[in-house]
């Protein structure tokens, strides 16, 4: 697919053997190379995919891995993954593919550089990004996944809250609650309202609704030929509705009963350490996610009636192949278990069986201190960001311009409608 940068005012157009061409003050200008860009949050970055690339910094510098006690602001932690979906969907006619979404991207650092706002990492604003693409490419398709975070939840706080009252829950017995904690440590499973109020949900609306709106003026403003396809992601729960059978209860003991670390212990090793009562309302967290992301599209595409702009709704992407919802969990799930480290080691504890309360307080805090060494927590994993790149592949190519679903078959195909 070969198009047009644009030309001044008195500039001619030729069309020859090697495609089209702009000729301007006598000198013919070949056609940019198209491209298609990811902007947004981890879960359109690669988080959890691995094979994270060097992020160029705010002062223009290439971070590679800084090691893990690095400060988590470090660029390098956007985990630009290699495996993303923007590299493994087909875009016929595409050239080339830019990464510009960052883990933990909020509709702030659409305008403004991330390191500008607190817990921010070191990067340019990612409009200034996209037009630095601009600048050598003509942009024809944008991925956007934004609205998991922003000024009123993080999905990441979402996750460490549900986590750590199960894990409280698991290892700390009701007489050591009350005599040694006083009480105040949460060790209830998440309600809805625990995740976020539909007061937070229409704030957060509202922000997304309005760093969309920048994206698409600024693509305006700097895409070559003004013709491109804007696809907004929605989000897939990383955990099912209920997890497995043989996950649901150990020793005799479920999670509605005192200090079940034996079971505690078990859905940590399967990458799901939550109380099931967590599941239905995580899904509705989920649920709520989706429908910001469609209510800021309905808002948009009735500002702009002819833009070429749809959302990809992956909800059920990952339908049967959840975290726990199989035996051998975290095996066959697309996505990544729950896994933090003794410290800044880089080696992932991947069973706390025989722990006792203290050594999975230090663990906990390690993931506090040093945040790098737990984010890759319950987002697509590379096979899952295989699954999302053929369910961003077969949006591009539906039809209908408005929402494309893309869901999971039980036999681990895909139907995108």
């Amino acid at each position: 697919m070969r198009v047009l940068r644009r030309a001044a005012a008195m500039a001619a157009l030729l069309v020859g053997a090697v495609g089209i061409q702009v000729v301007q003050g006598g000198a013919a200008q070949a056609a940019l190379p198209a491209a298609a860009v990811a902007l947004g949050d981890s879960f359109v970055s690669g988080e959890g995919a691995g094979d994270y690339q060097p992020v160029v910094d705010a002062s223009g510098t290439a971070q590679s891995f800084p090691g893990w006690s690095a400060a988590n602001g470090n660029a390098y932690f956007c985990h630009r993954s290699a495996n993303a979906s923007l590299f493994k969907a087909s875009f016929p006619g595409i050239q080339d593919r830019f990464n510009l979404a960052c883990s933990g991207g909020q509709p702030a650092d659409i305008a403004n550089p991330s390191g500008a706002r607190a817990k921010g990492r070191s990067v340019a604003s990612q409009l200034d990004q996209l037009r630095a693409v601009a600048q050598t490419h003509d942009i024809d398709v944008v991925l956007v996944g934004l609205g998991s975070n922003n000024s009123q939840f993080t999905f990441g706080d979402v996750a460490t809250v549900c986590a750590n009252r199960f894990i409280a829950d698991a290892w700390t017995g009701w007489w050591e609650f009350w005599a040694y904690l006083g009480g105040d440590v949460p060790q209830e499973p998440c309600t809805v309202s625990d995740l976020a109020s539909d007061a937070e949900v229409a704030a957060a609306t509202t922000e997304t609704t309005a760093a969309l709106r920048q994206i698409l003026d600024t693509l305006a403003q700097v895409d070559a030929d003004g013709v491109h396809q804007v696809v907004l992601q929605t989000y897939t729960n990383p955990l099912p509705l209920d997890v497995a059978p043989q996950y649901r209860d150990e020793d005799n003991r479920t999670d509605t009963r005192d200090k079940f670390r034996d079971l505690g212990a078990e859905r940590y090793a399967a990458g799901c350490p939550i109380h099931r009562a967590s599941l239905a309302p995580g899904h509705v967290f989920s649920q709520n996610l989706g429908s910001l992301v469609k209510n800021a599209y309905t808002t948009l595409a009735a500002e702009r009636p002819t833009a070429d702009l749809r959302v990809l709704d992956v909800q059920k992407a990952f339908d049967g192949a959840r975290l726990c919802e199989n035996p051998g969990s975290p095996a066959g799930a697309l996505a990544t278990p729950v896994r933090v480290q003794d410290g800044p080691t880089g080696t992932y504890v991947t069973n706390l069986s025989g722990w006792d309360k203290i050594g999975v307080q230090r663990v906990a805090n390690t993931c506090v201190t040093y945040f790098q060494t737990c984010q890759e927590a319950w987002h697509p994993n590379a096979a899952g960001h295989t699954v999302l790149g053929q369910c961003l592949t077969g949006a591009l190519t539906a039809a209908s311009r408005t929402i494309v679903t893309c869901a999971r078959n039980a036999n681990g195909t895909l139907t995108v409608s």
